[in-house]
């Protein structure tokens, strides 16, 4: 019995001690895992509530809500017309990213000049004080992103940079609405917009672009400069350039009355948001017909919305890196004299050899010495 009680504790023993290791493996192993995940972009798990941001309009969209600005774009466009001279295509094959942003939703000529600021170079500390010194003189702004890359001198890497900066009012400022809930989620939200209660000065600011029904209508409201914002209200699940090419199709196809009345209401939701976003299916993808991979490529979004007017910032960079071009593999030079040859002795600084052979059979050449 005593002999028993004693196996049962040595068994005890044995089991608490394998649980504790493989406890402290396991959580050793999580450990290293989440330190990996921390130092490397990761490919977002969407929710309900996500937030994405997206490299093109025509892009799909993985996440509920989902934002697209031109900054990305700019970039992509200025890759492409100072550097690799084509459309981009990977040696990984087809990517659809790539392949949208080569389409050009956008350019140059599309926004004001006085809206952007473009810089791309060999990447060193003096392009970052030059990039730091130029947003600082244009907009007034700093930079978001710049801290994340390293700018270590390295004559093979490039960074492509722009920022995107918009700050308009409205024709006059709306009036600031009843919080309350937005959809289905039961936290109340800032609104503003135009009531019963409004001044009629306060029409001026929108024209309706169509009203078909109650969850499918837009306005476009007006501002001091040459912005407008345009809200379209409908249940469909597309991408962004559908909508709004949707858009542009029901407003053309409206008959009914497009000026904005003493019946017409306005509740349009204060909105706040920052998000940075790594486009990961295009980094580490190596560009056809060239040396270049492309090592980082992120974009952010800073967008404020409220009844007063919009300011918009956002920061797009790519990071590319020259690697070794391939080329065939070296030629092996194979100098046998295993058949037929030629030999020549000569002195040094002389044009006429003092020996000459030619060997056929070097069996019989060998067997001619007798020594």
């Amino acid at each position: 019995m005593k002999k028993r009680l004693i196996a049962l504790v040595a068994l005890s023993v044995v089991i608490t001690v394998c649980t504790s290791v493989s406890a402290c493996n396991i959580f050793k192993n999580k450990q290293s895992t989440e330190k990996v995940q921390a130092t490397m972009p990761s490919v977002p798990l969407y929710e309900k509530n996500a937030i994405e941001v997206l490299p093109t309009m025509n892009s799909k969209r993985r996440a509920e809500n989902s934002i697209w600005v031109g900054t990305f774009q700019l970039v992509w466009n200025d890759v492409i017309d100072t550097m690799v001279k084509r459309p981009i295509e990977f040696v990984e094959g087809p990517n659809v990213t790539a392949e949208n942003l080569n389409k050009r939703e956008i350019n140059k000529e599309d926004i004001s000049e006085d809206s952007y600021y473009i810089k791309s170079g060999v990447i060193k500390p003096e392009l970052k004080k030059e990039i730091e010194k130029g947003i600082k003189e244009k907009f007034d702004e700093t930079s978001d992103i710049l801290g994340m890359i390293d700018f270590t001198y390295d004559p093979n890497k490039y960074l492509f940079y722009a920022m995107l900066k918009k700050d308009f009012k409205f024709l006059e400022p709306f009036d600031k609405l009843e919080e309350e809930q937005f959809g289905a989620n039961p936290v109340n939200v800032k609104y503003f917009g135009i009531d019963a209660n409004s001044q009629s000065t306060l029409y001026k600011n929108v024209s309706v672009l169509f009203y078909n029904k109650h969850n499918d209508y837009a306005v476009s409201i007006h501002t001091k400069g040459d912005d407008e914002v345009i809200l379209y209200r409908t249940d469909d699940e597309k991408n962004l350039n559908e909508y709004y090419a949707e858009i542009k199709e029901k407003t053309q196809d409206f008959e009914d009355s497009k000026f904005f009345g003493s019946y017409d209401r306005l509740k349009v939701p204060d909105i706040k948001l920052y998000q940075m976003q790594y486009f990961t299916d295009l980094m580490g993808k190596n560009i056809v017909n060239s040396n270049l991979r492309i090592d980082q490529a992120l974009e952010t979004v800073d967008f404020r919305m409220n009844n007063e007017g919009v300011k918009l910032k956002s920061e797009a960079a790519i990071v590319m890196k020259a690697t070794a071009m391939p080329g065939p593999p070296p030629r092996i030079r194979k100098f046998y004299f295993n058949d037929k040859f030629v030999l020549f002795l000569i002195e040094k600084g002389k044009t006429v050899p003092y020996f000459a052979m030619r060997v056929s059979d070097i069996e019989a050449v060998n067997n001619t010495s007798n020594k």
